[in-house]
């Protein structure tokens, strides 16, 4: 079969879902490559929820490497290749909702930050999307560090070569063209409302959460996880009953358990098999109901019913 035939079986469109070889499941994670999101269709997925590797912190230096990114430039266009993948499967009106933290770094002894949230909100906007205002996440438990000490960066009390601390992360938000419509009185959507409360606190810049606690042995350094409540809030925020949730750097699953928890359809991506199980163990009993298909199955396997049926 030739390519353009793969591409089109890879985009079958059924009322706007993704693609799979289950449509009872609606919770799926994909192992394998969110650069290549070929098991989602065009414009199947309401909303992005997702903290990817931050260029230029160590912890993520490794996994860049592995993938041929280790400059600043190089990681943010291993990162653009995922975005790109985000335009094609939103919605118009999707959200997209990246969570991010700048980076600091002494290197051949002269000191440098390195803006990711704005070289990210400069990337999607070259993709054409619309940023919308963006959150100030601050973790009122963190303390500062330098070089892995808890310590203010620079000279300690003596003017003047102290550097403030970075102790916020943004969560950058960006819509796909113009809000998305819905019929008058949707019931959907009125079921989803929240409440003044929620969202004088939620529509606020600056939210104070406390980061998750990381204790997965041995893959803390790949994980990162932020707290549930962050992607509650957005899921909350952005979407309405029965949409379609993604993320693509899926990690230990906190996105996937939450939207399980809103009554939120999922897809995730995750490289690393191993955080399978992880996965699991974080949904609990509920991961009966997710599918975990390795990448490039379900296309095979419509190739495979295509050339039967044509033999």
């Amino acid at each position: 079969m030739d390519p353009e035939g793969l591409k089109h079986l890879a985009a079958v469109h059924v009322e706007r879902e993704f693609v799979d070889s289950n449509p009872d499941y609606n919770y799926r994670v994909v192992i394998g490559d969110s650069r290549r999101m070929s098991e989602v269709t065009d414009e199947s997925v309401h909303l992005t929820v997702t903290s990817p590797p931050y260029p230029m912190v160590s912890i993520w230096d490794e996994l860049f490497a592995e993938n041929s990114a280790s400059s600043y430039d190089d990681m943010h266009e291993y990162l653009n290749e995922t975005w790109r993948e985000i335009k094609r499967v939103l919605f118009p009106g999707g959200i997209a909702c990246i969570n991010i933290g700048d980076a600091t770094r002494t290197s051949n002894g002269v000191f440098h930050l390195y803006p990711n949230h704005s070289r990210i909100i400069e990337n999607f906007e070259k993709l054409g999307f619309v940023t919308l205002p963006y959150v100030l996440w601050k973790k009122p438990t963190n303390r500062p560090h330098y070089k892995g000490k808890g310590a203010f960066l620079g000279s300690g009390f003596l003017p003047p070569n102290a550097y403030v601390t970075v102790d916020m992360e943004y969560i950058l938000i960006f819509r796909k063209g113009p809000p998305r419509t819905f019929p008058p009185k949707d019931p959907k959507r009125y079921d989803s409302k929240f409440t003044k409360k929620e969202r004088d606190e939620w529509f606020s810049q600056v939210w104070k959460v406390p980061g998750a606690r990381q204790e997965i042995d041995g893959l803390e350094r790949r994980v990162a996880a932020f707290p549930e409540e962050i992607p509650r809030r957005l899921i909350r925020m952005f979407s309405i009953l029965g949409d379609v949730v993604l993320d693509p750097f899926l990690g230990s699953g906190t996105t996937l358990k939450v939207a399980m928890d809103l009554d939120r359809k999922f897809v995730g991506y995750e490289k690393l098999p191993q955080l399978s199980e992880i996965v699991k163990r974080k949904v609990g009993v509920n991961h009966r109901q997710v599918e975990f298909l390795e990448q490039g199955r379900v296309i095979n396997e419509l190739v495979a019913s295509s050339m039967h049926e044509e033999g």
